[in-house]
Parts: structure tokens; sequence; C-alpha cells
């Protein structure tokens, strides 16, 4: 295990335990987030040195294709849903141009938006999701290592759809993506939040702590916070309405240990409709930056 002595996002080297909780989905392992005194991020500390492992799944989702059983239906109606609302979101703020999607999984927000007209590449550390996406979807994908062979400024969109989460260094991975940003070009970040109803009434429970995949905890603040240390200004915010009720079945199934579909609909819909509705703590938060202009 990896103990950190300073805070990802700014340095500071004071924290307080936040909760300890384990791998629900996994090893069973536990693991403890803590948060820095001083800009709040909240931040899995230790973090594992052989993450990897932690991934190796046939029921990591975003890893794999056309499973069976109830979750990953439930999961591929969901991502069908919220590819369409991606595009949609996108497509207010740009006309279909370049875009790379890093974290892509198996590809279909990139097949989706290469129907769409869109020219698209995509970055997935996951062999096996590189080799659906590319066997299935007819896609050329490569391993995060092929980042710096990328031109600098050559895409006019950058997607990380539930992906900052799990890089270890957030600074640095923003000034990569900065690098390969056209000065004109647009940054869609979604994540995880922490401070959505559903992590409040789950806490250690709550399915999107993810332990020990997830190193990075945000919310809208210090979301913020990294977007803006990285030279981006925010112009939009959004939301991805079906996770609330997709987080809630997990959490609800680790907490009782058996699956509560009519409670998880029900906290689901307090997390969206009436909590986040007067908030705008949605249980899975989008923020649309632009570089700051010099």
């Amino acid at each position: 295990m990896e103990y950190l002595q300073a805070c990802p996002l700014c340095g500071c080297s004071q924290f307080t335990h936040h909760l300890t909780t384990s791998d629900h989905f996994l090893s069973g392992e536990n693991f403890t987030v803590v948060k820095c005194m001083e800009c709040s991020l909240l931040f899995t500390n230790p973090r594992p040195l052989n993450p990897d492992r932690y991934y190796e799944s046939k029921n990591y989702l975003s890893h794999t294709g056309n499973q069976s059983g109830l979750l990953p239906r439930v999961y591929r109606i969901i991502r069908k849903y919220n590819l369409k609302r991606k595009y949609r979101l996108l497509e207010k703020f740009r006309k279909p141009a370049r875009i790379l999607d890093i974290g892509c999984g198996t590809g279909e927000f990139l097949a989706m938006g290469q129907s769409r007209g869109w020219s698209v590449a995509g970055l997935e550390p996951n062999q096996a999701a590189r080799n659906y996406a590319t066997s299935v979807n007819s896609l050329d994908v490569c391993d995060l290592d092929a980042i710096d062979s990328f031109p600098q400024a050559s895409f006019q969109v950058i997607t990380l759809w539930h992906v900052l989460e799990h890089m270890p260094r957030p600074l640095q991975s923003m000034e990569m993506i900065t690098k390969l940003l056209a000065p004109d070009g647009l940054l869609v970040v979604a994540v995880p939040n922490a401070d959505s109803y559903d992590a409040q009434h789950y806490k250690a429970y709550w399915a999107a702590w993810d332990l020990p995949r997830h190193l990075l905890h945000f919310t809208p603040v210090t979301l913020r916070c990294l977007l803006e240390k990285s030279g981006f200004t925010i112009v939009a915010t959004s939301h991805l309405l079906p996770d609330a009720y997709y987080i809630s079945l997990l959490s609800s199934s680790y907490q009782a240990g058996k699956k509560q579909f009519l409670r998880a609909t029900w906290h689901g819909y307090r997390s969206n409709h009436l909590a986040a509705k007067h908030t705008g703590n949605y249980s899975s938060i989008i923020f649309l930056a632009e570089r700051e202009k010099s």
C-alpha cells in the first residue's frame, strides 16, 4: 500500500478521516477515505500499489460486453439512455469534430459518435475492453500510454465519463489533457458526487465509493477547484439522471445483502427529484469547461 503524504489537489499534508469501508464489489478488503483539511478533496489513502488486480473481474461492466443477468441488463439500459443524453449535451456546444474519449471502455460512446459524424479516438487501459472495442465496435482504441503520440491541440472535444476518479495524479492528468485540447476546445468531465443524497444516505455502503478503484472522490466544489486550478473556465454543468437509480440499486444490495428494487428506486427518486432539485447535488455530475483565454 502507498500512503500519500500530500493532498493530490492542493499539496496540503493535513487530512482527517472520512470513512473506512469495504471493497463490496470484489476483494472484500477495507480501505479508507480521507479529507484534505485545506481544499476538502476526498481521496483514498492509502492506495494499492497494484491497482490493476482490483479490475480483474468479468463483472466489471464497463470493461465487458453483453453479459446476462439483471444488473448487466439494467446497466445496458441506463448506458443507452445516457449515450443519447451525452451527445445531446455535447452538440449544444460543439458541432461534430474530432473527439477523444479517455477511459472509453468497450467503446459504445465513440461508436455512437462515429454514427453521428464525429471523428473519434479512444484511450483505454484495460486490454479486454480495448479488444472488445476493436472487434465488436470496429474502433481503433489505444492504451493510455499512447496519449503522448497525439499531436498537441488535435482535439476539439475531450471527454472523461466517470474516469477522472480513477486517476492517481489529477493535476498531471489535466496538464496532459490541456496540451491535447485545441485552444477553442471543450472538456467534459463526469464524476460521482460524494455530496449527493444517495452518498449521504448509504454512507459506507454507497456503491460509488468503489474502493479502491476510485482514488479520488469529488464534490462540485472540489471538481470546480481542480478544473480552475488547471486553467479551465466552467461553461455549464449537467447531470446523468439514471445514475442515482443504478447506484442506489447497487448500494442497497451491498447494505442488505440482497437486491431491494423498490427501496432503491425510492432512494434514487429522492436523490434526483427531491434533494438534487433544490441543491443541484445529483448523484452524477457533469462539468463542461473551456481553456481560459490568455
